[in-house]
Parts: structure tokens; sequence; C-alpha cells
């Protein structure tokens, strides 16, 4: 099971968190993850290499989900950098100060079929594997910035904010997340759904949904459901 080995779900997509101290180990560490993974790197694995840490992610990208093969990748991944004594870690915000996690953009939209086209072309956006129907979202196909997913409206809202964030977490990350915005004067608009999403809202009614896999749909593709990732 991952999360026992330093992984966590989120988004069709297992992170970890490497702690080191400087680009040049970080590069140990990515070569080793590479090394670890062998001929499957290319089509798993994405590695980003920072001064105090490298994040690493696996998911089989041709169906944009996390399958067995993902899995094994994780445990041959951890094993290798124990033997070389670093660890997969980083999840929750008392191991790393910005623990691992992903950001979606929601769109509110009454016409997504219409809107989509103008975001997938202003931002450089491409269709995710096997999703590529006029209301489906767009992502990213460098991994670096956030995917964007359309919201369909029953009817016009020029009252509230028509984008909102959704940051997505490790699941036992999410109380404490949620916990420290509200301290910051942060106000719970809703848990209802908790614990797939919580709905915050700043002082002027900004909302964003604090996520997790949690109670949500199994991941599209997966070979496995959600709980075997606990």
């Amino acid at each position: 099971m991952v999360e026992t080995i330093g992984w966590r779900y989120a988004l069709g997509t297992l992170l970890t968190s490497v702690p080191v101290h400087n680009l040049n180990e970080g590069a140990l560490v990515g070569a080793s993850a590479i090394t670890a993974c062998g001929e499957q790197a290319d089509s798993h694995l994405r590695v980003d290499l920072r001064p105090d840490r490298v994040e690493l992610s696996l998911q089989t990208r041709s169906l944009a989900a996390v399958t067995a093969q993902d899995t094994e990748l994780a445990a041959r991944i951890t094993q290798a950098l124990a033997a070389g004594a670093r660890r997969t870690a980083g999840a929750t915000s008392a191991e790393l100060p910005r623990p691992v996690q992903m950001l979606e953009l929601a769109i509110d939209a009454l016409d997504i079929p219409a809107i989509r086209p103008f975001w997938k072309a202003v931002l450089a956006y491409a269709d995710e594997p096997g999703h590529d129907g006029p209301t489906d979202p767009l992502v990213d196909s460098a991994g670096q910035l956030p995917a964007v997913w359309f919201q369909q409206m029953d009817a016009p809202r020029p009252q509230r904010n028509r984008i909102h964030l959704d940051i997505t977490v490790a699941h036992d990350e999410a109380d404490a997340r949620v916990q420290t915005t509200l301290d910051a004067g942060g106000v719970l608009v809703s848990d209802a759904c908790a614990r797939a999403f919580w709905i915050l809202a700043d002082r002027e009614g900004n909302e964003v949904c604090v996520c997790t896999w949690l109670d949500r749909d199994p991941p599209v593709g997966a070979s496995e459901t959600p709980a075997s990732f606990q």
C-alpha cells in the first residue's frame, strides 16, 4: 500500500517528495528514481528538482490514471532511495511546510463547448488522454501548470465568482489545511461533501475547495479502487 511507503494519491496521480540539501543531491535522487523505473520511466514518471526537495509523481500517462504498474513503480523507487538513505515523504505540513498537493482551476459556464476552445488556445493546453469531449477538462501537456475543468451552470450567477480554485491535498493533510485556513480568517461555506471536498471562502466571498480523493469515484482507467491506495 503506497501510503505506508510515503506516497499519496491525488487527481489520478501518485505523489511524494524527497527532502534534499541542494540540486546536486536532487539530481542523484532523480537519477535513482529514473533507474528504478527502467524502461517504464518515460511513460509513468515525472521528476521536479528543487534545491530543497525532489517532487516525484507517477501516472500511466496514456490513461491519465493510476494503475497497478504505478503502485509497483512507487515501491521500486522507494526501495531504491532507501538504499541510499533517502526517504519518500512530504505528504503533510508536519513533514514539509509545503506538502505534496495539486491545483486545479474550475470555470463555471452556461455553454461549456463554446468557451472550452478559448481556454485551450489561450493556455496552449491539450485534451486529457482519453477525454477529448466538448465538456472535458484541459491539461498542461508538460505537467507543470494546473488542470482546468468546467462546471455546468444552470443559470447566470453574476453575483459570485465564476472561477474558483481547487487545491487537492493528501487525505491526512486535509483537516489541518482546512483548520489553518479557518484560523487565517476563512469561512466554511460547506462541508456537506467532505471528505471529497470542503468549500471555503475569504471574507469577500471568493471560494476555494480543499479536496482529497476520498469519497470520489474510482480513477478512470485504474485497475484498482481508491481504497487500495490507503
